[in-house]
């Protein structure tokens, strides 16, 4: 009977272990779930006010008083000039609208660039982009990439292309200091970017994603020829959204 007893206790605690072990991980779930979900709701409908990157980039900086913090003159889709929109996506994502945030063609034709030569080419989407820039950190790390895919789903899921599209050009980094098309409009060619020509939506876009290495200002060849490879790229991109 003892021993029948200090089985029964033996299992009792195992169950009661088991059952703690569970209820630890269905609330870490909900937390995680917490964290990353309701961020992405607000920002949905509520543009927001800084990101990840500027942090990022004000504590590279030394915490410069003159580095922003919190981005500035915010544009709404529909006053972006439609060049810029064409621009970017021939540049970084001309399959933005047809896929759901990974572009699975341009991942395989970088992983056989990077495993046959020397280069190492990347396959962020506008979407992965995103939400690297807005909600992680900068540094190569599994789980930097593990969490951009995963807030990757959540903003195709819960944002439109639109919204998307209007957050990354909003919170794009375009030069040193400069975060957003309308800031760096107006600091290039000073004027609104609502306005930009086809010649500078395409010089813009030469840079990314890369701006602190290619220069706007002071256009290296590569610079040029990547904004006339844009610029014919431009004329086959098709953005099925109304301005």
């Amino acid at each position: 009977m003892p021993r029948a007893r200090k089985k029964s206790s033996k299992k009792k605690k195992q169950k009661t272990i088991k059952i703690r072990l569970v209820k630890i991980v269905f609330d870490l779930l909900l937390v995680f779930l917490a964290i990353t979900v309701v961020p992405v709701l607000i920002y949905r409908v509520i543009d927001p006010p800084t990101t990840s990157l500027l942090w990022t980039r004000w504590v590279e900086s030394g915490h410069e008083e003159s580095r922003p913090v919190f981005l500035q003159r915010w544009k709404s889709l529909e006053k972006i000039s439609p060049n810029l929109v064409r621009a970017v996506i021939a540049a970084e994502d001309q399959r933005f609208f047809y896929h759901s945030g990974f572009d699975w063609q341009a991942i395989e034709a970088a992983i056989k660039t990077n495993l046959s030569t020397d280069r190492t080419v990347g396959a962020s989407t506008i979407s992965m982009q995103t939400a690297r820039n807005v909600f992680l950190w900068q540094k190569r790390h599994w789980l930097r990439k593990s969490l951009e895919a995963w807030f990757t789903i959540l903003i195709e899921s819960l944002w439109t292309k639109e919204r998307i599209l209007e957050v990354y050009l909003n919170v794009i980094e375009w030069g040193d200091g400069l975060f957003g098309c309308e800031p760096a409009s107006r600091h290039y060619f000073k004027h609104s970017s609502e306005t930009l020509s086809p010649v500078e939506a395409a010089l813009m876009a030469s840079v990314l994603p890369s701006p602190r290495r290619w220069s706007v200002m002071n256009p290296q060849p590569h610079v040029y020829d990547r904004q006339s490879r844009i610029l014919r790229a431009m004329s086959r991109v098709r953005v099925p959204i109304s301005y």
